[in-house]
């Protein structure tokens, strides 16, 4: 595999959190590579460092929820792009196989017989703990970590086995659950996870306006409405959490840090 798409081909390429250091160099040279770059929209300053002067930037990314341009239209562009020879980068948040939609789009590549790669990308779910001072995994406290979605593709609270999950121990990291952390919360305690669990809100990870609420899952959703976090945010629940370590290097440390206990 070269450095870069070849023309005809599309790359799925993860950006990472936001922090343009956090990019990896495989992600650099893919952009700079490209004739046309599809961006989400955390990345778009990424995409504009790094893009030949000539490259045609185009951001598809969801805000707040709302899509401006559809699936449908972003795997259409895609293809199109494709077809006609270009070199196209899918500049996708974070890691483009973890709770992103990169599947579908390889899906419709491949069966659209559009050559495709994959590069992979830092995810906010390893970076904005991290970025925070928790170590989703560590010796004697926990010895697991499990990904969830906050929402499925209605906007509703997925479906999970909560009590399953209450059950399992170590650390749940919770993606896109903000606009359902009433929910949220209810479901895992009536799974039986103690309310005094702690829990943190890790917003804008990795970005200077990066700010983080620590609490626990029975104050959770009154915290979070006082402390009127902005968005993007991640929400890590378990005892890690309330082994989070003070961070001296400002440049992991979070800008500021809003803590309700």
């Amino acid at each position: 595999m070269g450095d870069a798409p070849a023309p005809g081909e599309v790359w799925l390429v993860g950006a990472g959190p936001g922090d343009p250091g956090l990019l990896t160099l495989r992600a650099a040279t893919a952009i700079r590579g490209a004739d046309l770059v599809l961006h989400d929209h955390i990345p778009a300053r990424i995409a504009r460092a790094h893009a030949r002067p000539n490259a045609t930037l185009m951001d598809v990314g969801k805000r707040k929820g709302a899509a401006p341009v559809p699936q449908t239209k972003i795997i259409a562009r895609m293809l199109d792009a494709a077809r006609a020879g270009k070199r196209v980068v899918r500049l996708k948040a974070g890691d483009p196989f973890l709770f992103a939609r990169g599947a579908e789009e390889a899906a419709a590549l491949a069966e659209a017989g559009i050559p495709w790669r994959v590069v992979p990308g830092v995810s906010a779910g390893l970076a904005a703990p991290a970025a925070a001072g928790i170590a989703l995994t560590r010796r004697g406290v926990t010895g697991a970590v499990t990904f969830l979605a906050g929402h499925d593709e209605t906007g509703e609270l997925p479906p999970h086995d909560w009590a399953a999950l209450a059950r399992a121990g170590g650390t749940l990291v919770v993606f896109m659950a903000m606009t359902r952390l009433d929910a949220l919360v209810l479901a895992l305690l009536a799974g039986g996870l103690p309310a005094a669990t702690p829990l943190a809100v890790i917003a804008q990870a990795s970005l200077p306006g990066q700010l983080s609420l620590t609490t626990t899952l029975g104050a959770a959703t009154l915290a979070a409405k006082r402390s009127a976090l902005p968005g993007p945010a991640l929400i890590v629940i378990g005892t890690a959490v309330g082994q989070a370590l003070a961070l001296p290097d400002p440049l992991l440390a979070p800008a500021a840090r809003r803590a309700a206990r």
